[in-house]
């Protein structure tokens, strides 16, 4: 017998878990953002001599003024989940 369409795949007869319907915390916007900041500039960084620590923290920086925009996004993206 074949599964349906609205029937889990996995095998094991179980539903897949839900989708979350909250936005993440400040926070993690924050650090996800440092992160990739960080290792977009470190090569280009310690190539034209900048110290490490500079270099992340400018990543923080960017982090910082960026999250609350991905949070933003975040919390429509969940609004529309929750509405659909």
């Amino acid at each position: 017998m074949t599964p349906g369409p609205d029937e889990s795949t996995t095998g094991d007869g179980e539903a897949p878990p839900p989708l979350r319907t909250e936005p993440r915390p400040l926070l993690v916007h924050f650090l996800v953002i440092t992160a990739v900041a960080f290792l977009a500039t470190i090569i280009v960084g310690l190539f034209l001599g900048a110290p490490w620590w500079a270099v992340l923290l400018v990543a923080a920086v960017i982090g910082a003024g960026l999250a609350p925009m991905s949070r933003r996004a975040d919390e429509r993206a969940m609004a529309a989940r929750r509405a659909a």
